[in-house]
């Protein structure tokens, strides 16, 4: 029973301290309040972007004008924790070395996500000299997690980072990591390498890409598309310092369509410099382990 209770307290004191990391500050030094004091809504508005500043956990957000709003009924006290803020005109957000823009951000506190409607744009600095800025589009939104450094974003989505660009309808992303998921319900990702010689393309119905390392992981309908040779198999690991691609799949099969010749074998690897395949004749497991999203990891 004592071990019990003291989970049950741990698991409250958690919710508690999430609850207040997820309570908006709104701040105005180029701007004005009104609004009824007691229940509101609270209007914030300034004739500069950025006039109006909310904080919040590791989020900041810049617009010209703000709402926040309290459940019907309720104080604006007694609805700390449940209020709704809206930011519009020119919004920018910031989290360390990531900047996102976009017309129209809605962020509620019994959540902790700001969603920053589109089209939307993000960019990520990057962390060390000489490593390539992460950007990415959405033409429908972004949604920014305040309790840790992850982000949702949907709708035609474009990610690119040096050579490497990804596009889906979904992606999730982990800042620290670089961590991006590729999915598209009911159609394949696309991946590409731009190359002089020409682009490298991977098509999958799910990927995962360590942007800063530079490795990927797909699943699901895998090809792998390297000017006239064409890899296909169920799923693929692709590290880009190497140049290798080892494809897994029953069998996995690469045709040459220049030569008219084909490879099969349970796993294969396509050497993307060199341009050719050969049998990977040693045992192979896929790393998923390095490319878990956070709630996935034990």
């Amino acid at each position: 029973m004592r071990k019990t209770a003291t989970r049950i307290g741990i698991f409250l004191l958690l919710g508690l301290a999430l609850a207040a990391g997820r309570v908006i500050v709104i701040e105005y030094p180029d701007g004005t309040r009104s609004g009824d004091l007691r229940y509101g809504p609270w209007v914030y508005e300034a004739k500069k972007p950025g006039g109006i500043r909310g904080r919040v956990g590791n989020l900041m957000v810049l617009a010209t004008r703000a709402v926040l709003k309290a459940p019907e009924g309720k104080t604006m006290a007694e609805a700390t924790g449940e209020r709704v803020a809206i930011f519009e005109g020119e919004v920018e957000l910031r989290r360390g070395r990531v900047v996102a823009r976009g017309p129209r951000l809605v962020y509620r506190e019994a959540t902790g996500v700001g969603v920053l409607f589109g089209p939307a744009e993000m960019e990520q600095k990057p962390a060390k000299k000489g490593e390539d800025p992460v950007f990415m589009k959405a033409k429908k939104q972004m949604a920014f997690d305040v309790d840790d450094d992850t982000s949702e974003s949907d709708g035609a989505i474009e990610l690119k980072s040096g050579n490497q660009e990804g596009y889906a309808e979904h992606v999730y992303y982990e800042e620290a990591r670089t961590l991006a998921v590729f999915s598209s319900p009911g159609d394949r990702v696309k991946l590409i390498r731009r190359r002089k010689e020409g682009d490298l393309v991977i098509l999958a119905e799910e990927a995962r890409m360590l942007v800063r390392e530079k490795k990927l992981l797909a699943k699901g309908r895998v090809e792998l598309i390297d000017g006239d040779k064409v890899t296909r198999g169920e799923a693929l690991f692709y590290d880009d310092n190497k140049k290798e691609a080892i494809v897994i799949g029953r069998p996995a099969v690469s045709q040459d369509k220049k030569n008219g010749r084909e490879l099969r074998s349970g796993t294969l690897l396509h050497d993307v410099d060199k341009h050719r395949v050969r049998l990977f004749g040693k045992p192979f497991k896929l790393p998923e382990k390095d490319f878990l999203k956070k709630n996935e990891r034990p």
